[in-house]
């Protein structure tokens, strides 16, 4: 079991690093250090913190970019291409399939995201911006914050097509991080309806916001363990929980 566990993950890893990963990582650095040398004639007073607010919203944009393609697409192009006919049909479960193909696309957003990152404080040392541990953390985070979405995009996956899956996905990532706002306008709305509404989706939408530390390291501001750790518990407890669930969908599937 742990053999073909590793041996989808890879494969699966393999095939999205051939999609549009090398892509990504260049176009991130050639775009983050044409912003950088930039930011120098307009920014002076404040060019530290510009350069970490800029490279890491860039990151994120390019990975959460990457992450609802792979995610929302690789069921879909396995049933087109007729290739998962050939692996359900082998002794590997459903559950195994899908659990390490999502691992396979984790790994590749980690491999890429460990370039990207490299990629950033390498620009931050050419411009003698200090380095401090809450970018590692809101890059680490950030990674956490994919794996719900690419949980979410295996989920929608699971029962539907491609192109629904990733407009899903999209919407989830948006409404995720609006979510606290949400939540405030109902807790002040006078419509009942509409304070519900807000609540029900605050609670059922997972709160992305969490994972956002790129604000605090901007300011280069230190985190409590507690919070962090409480963060994390949140997003794997809802990526497990989606998971299981497009599992459990995916069994019942007739492919036929």
């Amino acid at each position: 079991m742990i053999a073909a566990f590793s041996a989808l993950m890879l494969n699966g890893f393999r095939e999205a690093r051939r999609n549009r990963v090398t892509l990504a990582v260049v176009f991130f650095a050639v775009l983050l250090l044409l912003g950088s040398a930039f930011l120098t004639e307009v920014t002076v007073s404040t060019f530290d913190r510009v350069l970490v607010d800029v490279g890491l919203g860039v990151m994120s944009l390019l990975m959460v970019l990457l992450a609802i393609f792979l995610s929302s697409g690789l069921l879909g192009r396995e049933i087109e291409r007729r290739t998962i006919f050939m692996m359900v049909s082998k002794p590997v479960s459903r559950a195994t399939f899908l659990v390490a193909r999502l691992a396979g696309t984790m790994l590749t957003l980690a491999v890429v995201l460990a370039a990207m990152g490299a990629t950033f404080f390498l620009v931050l040392m050419l411009y003698g911006t200090r380095l401090h541990p809450t970018q590692f953390l809101a890059i680490g985070m950030l990674w956490m914050e994919l794996l719900l979405l690419c949980s979410i995009g295996f989920l929608i996956s699971s029962f539907s097509t491609p192109m629904i899956s990733g407009l899903v996905t999209t919407c989830v990532f948006f409404a995720g991080h609006l979510s606290p706002d949400m939540y405030w306008a109902a807790e002040r709305s006078k419509n009942l309806p509409l304070k519900y509404l807000g609540k029900a989706i605050y609670y059922v939408v997972p709160n992305l916001e969490r994972f956002n530390y790129r604000p605090r390291a901007t300011y280069f501001l230190t985190q409590p363990a507690g919070e962090v750790l409480l963060n994390i518990g949140y997003g794997l407890g809802y990526a497990i929980a989606a998971t299981a669930l497009a599992v459990i969908i995916f069994q019942r599937r007739d492919f036929k």
